[in-house]
């Protein structure tokens, strides 16, 4: 006889720290579940009563109190349907990172997690103990084990539910997105699936917090570790799974719907949409603002930022000097009126000449040099910061990860602002970037660029000089991407990389710059993490140190 039994993954973006609204959001999310797709279970992510990463408020002397609060909230409502919801678990002097199962308004079960990670961007070893046992309950004909996202990268829990008895098992995560994390995630449950020979369902969150992404996809994968059901990524929905269930016990999980494989581009753009739009919503700012210079860092930044909320939230301010080429100015207000967004050119130069003749007595005698065009910058971020402050907007910097880990961008000029939209984003993916934005246009059947071509085509520069181009001072694009790439996220030395055939003097000079700006980074705003050594939680150097270059 086989019977079949309804899972519904709700993949949610949460608010961190917000437990009551939180809470509403799940009762509403399971109604929605059993009135609309007749679910006999709803699963909610990692820690969904607080948002991931609480952080220190874990710290706080209340948490207990609203975290027994919310869960009392949910029990109250007699839910006929298993809910499972993650939250922190204060017990006998201990925290944990648990789970609760949920039926009838009763506690049907708890999970504490047994693996805490203490790695890139975690630190769950600062606030969590580690439970040590599983959990496996009877629901419905079967029995179903439970895990936390560490937990599936380790062996230990799945040989614990398979010796349980265990046909099912369940594994609630907020998984940080980077570069081919879907990938490794369906690589992961593959051999978790072959070594319990059970399905797995893995529901996961979605939602921007702070410099973190989580992009969903949740999924089941069969007992032979085959995805069966993959939900959109970086989109908030409910995903049914049926599971039949047969007389035996066993349980499969059939073909049903997969969403769409995202190209690299498209991965990318989507992540940064909704990494602005919850930092910006979240936060409580009425929109942005940001320095529409006519190059490709602005002109991407802005379409992000039109993409994440909408045209009337968007603000931008071409500021221009000497040096500003007329194409800047066109390729500006171009743009400004393709995506209808509030436009503005405040010229810098009575501020500039201002703040120099006040130095006049201060630099006698001294030559002009990158002082002057640092004043540039700075002059810039006064009038972006005195926007924010008069509108409430959030100032939007637009460097891109080539330039902020070589240092060039100026500290309190274009470095001034929130956040960062391309701050984990290489030149050379930024070209890629404006290529897919402006092909999503073609797709719509709208000839008109979002990015004009010529600010594609047009060689890059900051435009603080007369003449200058950004290779005056920096190898090729190309080639200083293959670079950092090396030395930032694989921590290769400049022995090796030179050794991979890069010139020695490019290695040494360029990794000098990425040490030595080291000071610039940790005061620059944050942005969206897209790889697994961004600059923020995960690559953290001593801005004062003597390491030497060499192996």
């Amino acid at each position: 006889m086989l019977a079949q039994f309804k899972v519904v993954m709700a993949q949610v973006n949460l608010h961190v720290g917000d437990i009551e609204s939180n809470t509403q959001l799940i009762l509403d999310r399971t109604a929605q579940a059993i009135d609309e797709l007749a679910a006999d279970m709803v699963v909610f992510p990692e820690l969904s009563l607080t948002g991931y990463p609480p952080e220190d408020l874990l710290l706080r002397p209340s948490m207990a109190l609203r975290i027994n609060k919310a869960i009392q909230k949910i029990l109250s409502m007699n839910i006929n349907a298993y809910v499972v919801i993650g939250h922190p678990l204060s017990e006998a002097g201990k925290l944990y990172n648990a789970l609760s199962v949920i039926k009838s308004g009763e506690l049907v079960g708890q999970y504490r997690k047994q693996y805490l990670p203490n790695y890139q961007v975690f630190d769950e070893c600062r606030y969590f103990d580690a439970g040590e046992h599983c959990c496996v309950l009877k629901i419905g004909p079967i029995d179903v084990a439970f895990t936390i996202c560490e937990d599936m990268w380790e062996a230990e829990p799945m040989l614990q539910a398979k010796s349980a008895g265990a046909k099912l098992l369940i594994n609630i995560n907020a998984s940080p997105y980077h570069h081919n994390k879907l990938r490794e995630r369906q690589e992961m449950l593959k051999q978790r699936a072959l070594q319990g020979d059970m399905p797995i369902v893995y529901v996961n969150l979605v939602g921007g917090q702070d410099e973190l992404a989580f992009d969903g996809a949740s999924m089941a994968v069969d007992s032979n570790g085959e995805c069966k059901r993959l939900a959109a990524s970086f989109s908030e929905g409910l995903y049914p799974v049926l599971i039949d269930i047969h007389g035996d016990k066993r349980c499969e999980i059939p073909p049903q719907a997969m969403a769409k494989a995202l190209s690299v581009e498209a991965n990318i753009y989507h992540c940064l949409v909704m990494g602005v739009r919850d930092y910006v919503t979240k936060n409580g700012f009425k929109g942005i603002v940001l320095g529409l210079s006519g190059g490709i860092d602005s002109a991407v930044s802005m379409a992000i930022a039109v993409a994440a909320l909408g045209k009337e939230a968007v603000h931008a301010v071409m500021m221009p000097f000497d040096y500003t080429s007329q194409l800047s100015k066109s390729a500006a207000q171009q743009q400004a009126q393709t995506q209808g967004v509030h436009y503005r050119s405040i010229s810098i130069a009575a501020i500039y000449h201002a703040v120099t003749e006040a130095l006049v007595e201060e630099f006698s005698g001294l030559s002009e040099d990158v002082t002057e065009q640092n004043i540039q910058a700075r002059c810039r971020a006064v009038l972006l910061m005195a926007i924010s402050n008069k509108k409430g907007l959030l100032v939007l910097t637009t460097g891109n990860k080539s330039e902020i880990a070589v240092g060039y961008s100026t500290l309190y000029g274009d470095m001034a602002g929130g956040f960062d939209v391309l701050k984990d984003v290489p030149k050379t993916m930024v070209y890629r970037l404006a290529e897919y934005i402006n092909s999503r246009v073609i797709a719509d059947e709208d000839e008109t660029e979002i990015i004009p071509q010529e600010v594609i085509d047009r060689p890059p520069s900051a435009e603080l000089a007369a003449d200058q181009v950004d290779q005056d001072n920096l190898p090729a694009y190309d080639v200083l991407d293959e670079i950092l790439e090396r030395y930032v996220e694989l921590d290769q030395s400049a022995t090796t990389i030179m050794a991979a055939g890069y010139d020695e003097q490019v290695v040494k000079r360029v990794l000098t710059l990425v040490d030595m700006n080291e000071y610039k980074r940790r005061q620059s705003p944050i942005g969206v993490r897209l790889t697994q050594r961004g600059f923020g939680r995960d690559r953290r150097y001593p801005i004062t140190n003597g390491w030497p270059l060499g192996e």
